[in-house]
């Protein structure tokens, strides 16, 4: 084993504050990766929901406008 014993490998050799502030600075930067990963794929999700929706709603519409458009003649020429 590289240490004699837990104390020593804690202080890295007296360079324990460099190494366990570097560890600490990338897990923290990995969580902070993780979490707005899951933010940004959530965002989308909702968006992507919130497109859909429209989409359906405004193809109803869509829908409605040529029924009534049909019903009316649909083409005011005509006159």
């Amino acid at each position: 084993m590289a240490f004699e014993s837990f104390n020593e490998f804690i202080a890295m050799g007296g360079h324990a504050p460099y190494v366990w502030a570097a560890w600490g600075v990338t897990g923290g930067l990995l969580l902070a990766l993780t979490l707005h990963a899951r933010t940004e794929r959530r965002l989308l999700l909702r968006n992507l929901q919130r497109r859909v929706r429209r989409e359906e709603r405004l193809g109803a519409n869509q829908v409605d406008m040529a029924r009534v458009s049909h019903q009316t003649g649909g083409n005011r020429h005509d006159t």
